[in-house]
Parts: C-alpha cells; structure tokens; sequence
C-alpha cells in the first residue's frame, strides 16, 4: 500500500488512508468545503445589488489567462480566495435579475447545491448498476412528462446541451431514413445515395445547421423554408419545397419546427408540419430547447398543439428550469432510433446485466458520460410541477407586459407577437434614416452601463432588440429600468 498515495493540499505525500480518513487532509477538505459553501452563498445572494456585467479589465484577464502552472501543488484555501477575488467578480451576468439577453437563465439554487456532491461521485453515466444511470431514466421522464411528449421506456437521455441533442435526434432520422430505402448509413456513408433533405425554418436554430454539417448533409440541402408574419413556418412553402425536391431526385427526410425560437419565441405550426411529415413519411423534429416548456403557460396549450406527434424532441434543462450548465436533453417517440444509429459495444463493456435497453452509450456519441441527472432532478425536485408553471408564467407575464409598455411607448416598436418569454422590439426616433445602426449599437451600450444586459438580432431584415425572461426575481420595476437604460444608451449612440 505504500505507493498508493494522495498529493495533500502543499503537494505533499499522503497515504490513501490518510487522504480519506480523519486526517488533516479530511480536515482541510472539511473546513475547504464550509468556506466554497459560504462564498457560494455570498455569491448568490449579492448578484442583486452588483453590475449585471462589466468588461473584464485588462489586469484581471491577464490574470486568468496568462498565469503559469504551479509546480507543486496549492493548497485548496488558496485556490479559494483566488476564485473569489478573480473569477466570481467577473460573471455573464446572467444571475442577475436584469439580465434580458439571449437565452441563458440563473442557477437553480437546489442544482447549485448538489454539484459538488456529482463531482464527489465523478461516475461515467455510460451505464451500470450505479445511482447515475437510473436516476437518469426517471429525470428524462419528468422531462417528457412536463411538456407532454411520449415517452416510452428509454426514450430518451441527457447531453451536454441541446446542440448535441440536435445531433443525436437528426442522426436517429438519418438512419431511419436509410433503412427505409433500403441501406444503411452507418455502413455504406452517404457517397453514391440521392442528397438527403432537411427542412428548417429561417427562424430555426443554428444548432440544426451544425448538426446537419455534422452528419453529413451538406449545407445545400438544408432547406431555409420562409415563415410568415408572425415568423412562424409556412407550411404551403413547405410543401411546395418538399414537392420540388422529389422531383429533382432528391431524399427528403426530416422536417424541423421551433416551440420557441431564440428570435422572437415564435412557436410553428406543429401540427400542421406533423400532417406533412406523416403525409410524406419524413422524421418531424420539434426544437423546444428553449421555449418547449412555454407549454405550461395558461392559455398556450394550443400554440403546442402537435408537439406530441413529433418523432424528437431536444429540449434545455439549463434553460428556463435553471439546471446549472450543462444539460440538454433528447427525446425520442421510438429509442429504437438512435440506437440503430449510435450503438457500438466493444468487449470490455459487454453488460449481462444491462437489460433490454442497454447503456445510455449506446443511444448517442457520448461514452464517459458526466452525472447530469443529480442537478436535474434537485432542481426539478426543488421547484416541483407547480414551481415550474409558476416560473413559466411569471416569465412569459413579463414578456406581455413589455411588449404592452413597448406599444404604448412612442419610441418603441413591437416587431413580434409574444408568444413565450421574449420580447421582439425595436427603438425608435422621429427620423427614421440610421434605425437599423443605432438598434444595432444599443445592446453593447445598454450592456456596458451595468444597470441592465440585452442583446440584439435581425428580425425580418431589420435589426432588433430582444428581452428574454427567464430569471424568478425579475419584477416589472426592472422593465421600467431596461426601457429607461435603452434610451439612455441610445443617446450615447447617436451619430
């Protein structure tokens, strides 16, 4: 046993029985943990009272980036000062209560407060008989559950975001698709076979480009079906898209709609892409990363009206329910799928034990699989059924009110109707010559001011502002701030 040993907190020499036991080890690490706890409180509970964001100055981002790695070891009281005087002071911003840009929501207290306790298991989810891989099955139920997507046993898992998500439910198409015609990708590739198709809005998520550059697609056949005035997708166009692309040989095969676009939360019309993809026999994958549980919203079931038809489902633990980064999540109405797609078991992982549906492994890329599921179900856990339409409508309530005080603004302008928990708008002045220069300017300098944090885009040609709302503190007192901190910012601005 004397060479299996432990580096101590000075770079030191412990045995194993020491690091784990009573020693001064245990006790560093004891009185190590109690102080992260409390600077992880004082965090926490002064993110209110702080800029929502200021630049890193020059002096603080040598300091994170040029450093030299230590020869010898730190101890851990060390490296938690240094956390808290050059990391924390530093944040996104998107703990604040007025922080309103892209689509990136505060820390799930419970979900912060079980991390450690994942990292002190530090399992690989892969499989196995462990906590990590059943309580998975039961978090990816809840899931589905919530937003109400069939979810047949092992119909789903937890990724690293959506994005991978997107990977894995296109990847399940793709060889669905395959098979059908007769070959298999996996085997064979792509060379040689008509170009498969897939069809996403103007409005869908850079995530499905990625995922079909990935895999394989090409570029020239993702389809950019045009939406309408309300940037929901048109179905006609659709139609008239996947016709012309039969006709020149080419292999439709999946069909791609938003519950909430990161744009405007407009939710497509589900249930009308269902009926196109049943009528066609193409995979439908819905993108509710961010906005699938807007569901929940009271009076919003029937923007969702077709969801439950869809044959995936990627959805965003660490959007609006607050999973801390990372944890997406992908479903699928037949597991089958993707583990047609994705399995591959070598020898030194044969499970007797693993039952008929296997490891999570073998449902996506992923091999060492990190403890996703213990912050998902704390957070799930913390706010319960009723937490989570509470937070739902709280947010998508502030979204209609801006967009109220946008309207009765006489410079302002709502671009978009509000579907989920953004705000599409846009300022405006007498003269509109240099609009689009100065929405385009405003975000950064509303950014800079402190007070407030929102970002921009383009929103049927034209450049936007977009609020998003996701944080459970935000009050209407803050939308009052942003529109004040926009017109202000937009003072500074001007030519």
């Amino acid at each position: 046993m004397d060479e299996l040993c432990a580096s101590g907190p000075n770079g030191d020499s412990l045995s194993v029985a020491e690091a784990n036991g009573d020693g001064s080890y245990g006790d560093d690490l004891r009185a190590a943990g109690a102080k992260a706890a409390a600077i992880m409180v004082e965090h926490l509970a002064g993110v209110g009272d702080r800029p929502v964001w200021q630049p890193v100055p020059g002096e603080e981002r040598d300091w994170l980036n040029g450093q030299d790695m230590p020869e010898t070891g730190r101890a851990l009281d060390e490296l938690l000062e240094d956390a808290r005087t050059h990391v924390l002071p530093h944040p996104m911003g998107n703990g604040h209560p007025r922080f309103f840009g892209w689509v990136n929501s505060p820390p799930n207290p419970a979900g912060v407060l079980v991390e450690p306790l994942a990292a002190a298991l530090n399992p690989s989810c892969a499989g196995g008989d462990h906590a990590g891989p059943h309580l998975e099955r039961g978090v990816v139920r809840w899931l589905a559950e919530l937003v109400g997507f069939p979810h047949p046993p092992g119909g789903g898992l937890l990724t690293s975001g959506a994005s991978m998500a997107t990977v894995i439910c296109l990847a399940a198409a793709r060889q669905r698709a395959a098979l059908a015609d007769g070959w298999d990708a996996r085997e064979e590739g792509l060379s040689g076979r008509p170009p498969m198709v897939l069809y996403v809005t103007e409005e869908g998520h850079s995530c499905l480009h990625k995922a079909a550059h990935l895999l394989g697609l090409g570029t020239r056949h993702v389809r950019t079906v045009p939406v309408d005035g309300a940037y929901r997708m048109d179905v006609r166009a659709l139609r008239s898209m996947i016709a012309e692309d039969l006709e020149a040989g080419l292999r439709p095969f999946c069909v791609a709609g938003s519950a909430g676009t990161v744009n405007s939360g407009a939710v497509d019309p589900l249930g009308e892409i269902a009926d196109v993809a049943a009528e066609h026999g193409l995979w439908f994958h819905v993108d509710g990363a961010y906005g699938a549980l807007g569901v929940l919203a009271g009076g919003a079931a029937p923007h969702y009206a077709g969801l439950d038809r869809a044959d995936s489902l990627a959805l965003d633990p660490h959007k609006w329910l607050g999973v801390p980064v990372g944890c997406g999540c992908a479903l699928l109405r037949d597991p089958a799928a993707a583990r047609a797609a994705f399995s591959l078991v070598p020898s030194y992982l044969i499970d007797d034990n693993a039952g008929d549906l296997g490891w999570f492994a073998e449902y996506g890329p992923e091999q060492t699989r990190p403890f996703r599921a213990l912050k998902t179900w704390a957070t799930l856990s913390h706010l319960g059924r009723s937490g989570v339409a509470r937070l739902v409508n709280h947010t998508t309530g502030l979204a209609r009110t801006l967009a109220a005080m946008v309207e009765e603004a006489a410079d302002f302008e709502l671009l978009a109707p509000v579907t989920t928990s953004i705000t599409a708008f846009r300022y405006r002045q007498e003269s509109r010559d240099g609009l689009d220069a100065l929405n385009r300017a405003i975000p950064g300098a509303v950014q800079a001011r402190g007070n407030a944090f929102l970002t921009g885009t383009r929103l049927g040609g034209r450049e936007a502002l977009r609020a998003c709302f996701l944080h459970p503190d935000t009050t209407e007192r803050d939308l009052a701030v942003l529109l004040d901190e926009i017109r202000l910012a937009a003072k500074t601005v001007q030519p």
